[in-house]
């Protein structure tokens, strides 16, 4: 006879077996699956797939593998079952083993499942073809077709490479490029190329790649020259001061100048004039015209060279003068 306990823990069964007096539980069954196989596993050709897999449940339950609803190929996969865990192991992951993996755990009519979906990738194969389409200038078009066998997942892009025939060097010109078609630019001149591309997924590139049948020969294009007629541009002009000359107060003994600029072609001539009377010649001052700018010295000066400067500038096409006041004082 045996008298049947309520359940105290969830997914345990109690039952005491009156005659025995043993304590006989039952433990529903559960399988805990790694976070990491929540998402589909990536594996590359050749790696070792080794899944462990705990599970709870007593008395000890059953546990089975299916592969897409089939059962394993027990020549490529292997399968160990343990009191509270199984472990899933193939020794050199192939393509063909990808696919989605079911663990069944079952103890009476009671059971519990969990899904790995596991995918085995490898490097792409080559684009189908590449061809030279045209050549300009320093550039060069190029087209291609995707590859037949992308590894078995998705491409990341294209690398695109060219070599001179000079040094028969490649040099990578393009990355994770996702286009089947593209312009090479800054090709140097007198040179010609040879084009290659290689696919790529998460595996690294292809192992081979496509080559151009034509090179880009890249030519230097005949310059021809062409002389445009142009007007003659006048530059004459009548004088014209842009900086005029400045009132100033000096003391007697002490040589004073005075500055002025003028801009005229052609070039002025220059006249001094003090008090509207031409200095030109009078040892008392010294007059220099450098680059348009126009001075006037006026050495050791006394009481009596004060008044109104005057500096004229005249050329063929006109004439323009400036003013100024010079005041000379006797020092106390």
């Amino acid at each position: 006879m045996e008298s049947i306990l309520p359940s105290l823990i969830p997914n345990w069964e109690v039952r005491i077996n009156v005659k025995s007096g043993r304590d006989e539980r039952k433990e529903h069954p559960k399988i805990w699956l790694p976070r990491a196989l929540r998402q589909t596993y990536i594996r590359k050709v050749g790696d070792t797939v080794n899944l462990l897999i705990p599970f709870q449940g007593k008395p000890k339950p059953q546990a089975t593998w299916t592969h897409n609803g089939c059962a394993l190929d027990t020549s490529r996969v292997s399968v160990r079952n343990g009191e509270r865990d199984s472990i899933l192991f193939i020794r050199e992951a192939q393509r063909a083993d990808s696919g989605r993996y079911q663990l069944r755990v079952q103890l009476g009519g009671l059971e519990a499942t969990a899904t790995i979906d596991i995918l085995v990738i490898e490097r792409p194969g080559p684009p189908q073809s590449i061809k030279l389409v045209d050549v300009w200038g320093f550039n060069a078009t190029l087209e291609w077709t995707p590859p037949q066998d992308t590894g078995n997942t998705a491409l990341l892009g294209y690398t695109v490479q060219k070599a001179d025939t000079k040094s028969g060097l490649w040099f990578t010109v393009l990355e994770h490029y996702h286009r089947t078609s593209c312009i090479v630019s800054n090709l140097i001149i007198g040179n010609s190329y040879a084009f290659r591309v290689f696919a790529e997924n998460q595996c690294g590139l292809s192992e081979t790649a496509p080559i151009t049948t034509d090179l880009a020969h890249i030519q230097k294009a005949a310059t021809v020259y062409k002389t445009k007629g142009f007007a003659q541009r006048d530059f004459s002009e009548a004088p014209k001061f842009t900086q005029p000359l400045a009132n100033c107060t000096t003391v007697t003994g002490y040589n004073t100048q005075l500055f002025c600029c003028v801009r005229a072609s052609p070039r002025p001539k220059i006249i001094w004039l003090k008090n509207k009377m031409d200095i030109q010649g009078n040892p008392k001052y010294r007059a220099l015209t450098h680059l348009g700018i126009c001075s006037l010295e006026i050495r050791k000066p006394g009481p009596f060279d004060g008044g109104i400067y005057t500096c004229k500038a005249v050329n063929p096409l006109g004439e323009a003068s400036v003013d100024c006041r010079v005041d000379v004082k006797v020092p106390n």
